[in-house]
């Protein structure tokens, strides 16, 4: 109970189970939470076992409004609080904005925007109040990019966590809160296959605009712990990053008409 507490988001795979094993090896107890409860416990298990820190894990939906305020009341319960937070959890909605059901869309703005900002919410003011705290949005290069034809609210939700990030981070740094936006670019995970545009992304980008999960979250870690408030990471993605803000915003619009058909489906 003397060691810190991390919640990671969307922990099952990928990113999160990256970030996951990183926070354990850095001394973190876990908190881990998705929608599939036999990959969490597994997880939970592997970490405890290779790392001896203790592990919680949450099966909860973020697209239903409750599972924010019922993962932190597990947690209550068991007696912890949160001390670093991950918000990893995500994915893609394909197809154009009109081919798709508003539920749909209000589902995804559900896991994408609103419950990463309520368990910010919720867990800020311990974090204040203790002198000390952790948060990580796990955003996109698709937030400092212009938009793409097909999934319409990607790009939006993701652009939504850089700018929430920068003012979390201005706001809570000096009660020692550090608070980063993580963007990264085309990652290896089981985004695209959820999706299903792992085929289109694979056969049309070359293999070095790609990184392995493990290195994305490493590079997160290292900017959270350094109080950056954006951490793109990848030379690529840099790259990418500062061509489209060194251009007029109709030629970045105009390259991404060509472009987005080659990782966006509609």
């Amino acid at each position: 109970m003397d060691r810190k507490l991390a919640l990671v988001t969307g922990a099952s795979a990928g990113i999160g189970a990256a970030f996951a094993r990183i926070l354990a090896s850095h001394g973190y107890d876990l908190a881990l939470t998705a929608r599939r409860i036999e990959r969490l416990d597994a997880l939970g298990e592997e970490i405890r076992l290779r790392y001896g820190v203790a592990t919680l894990t949450v099966a909860a939906d973020l697209s239903e409004p409750e599972a924010p305020g019922t993962i932190l009341d597990h947690l209550t319960a068991h007696g912890r609080t949160v001390d670093c937070l991950v918000n990893n959890a995500g994915y893609g909605l394909p197809g154009g904005y009109a081919d798709t059901l508003w539920s749909e869309q209000q589902a995804f703005i559900q896991v994408m925007t609103t419950a990463p900002c309520e368990l910010a919410h919720r867990v800020l003011a311990g974090m204040r109040q203790r002198k000390f705290g952790r948060i990580v949005n796990v955003a996109s290069l698709a937030g400092l990019i212009p938009g793409s034809a097909g999934h319409t609210l990607y790009a939006a939700s993701k652009a939504f966590l850089v700018k929430f990030s920068q003012s979390l981070h201005l706001e809570a740094a000096a009660d020692g809160v550090h608070v980063s936006a993580l963007c990264p670019g085309l990652t290896y995970s089981e985004f695209h296959d959820v999706n299903g545009t792992r085929e289109l992304a694979s056969s049309s980008t070359p293999p070095w605009l790609w990184m392995g999960a493990d290195e994305v979250a490493a590079a997160g870690y290292e900017a959270v712990e350094a109080n950056r408030a954006i951490c793109v990471p990848g030379a690529p993605n840099k790259a990418i990053s500062a061509l489209v803000k060194a251009i007029p915003d109709d030629w970045a619009l105009a390259l991404m008409a060509s472009q987005g058909a080659r990782f966006r489906k509609l």
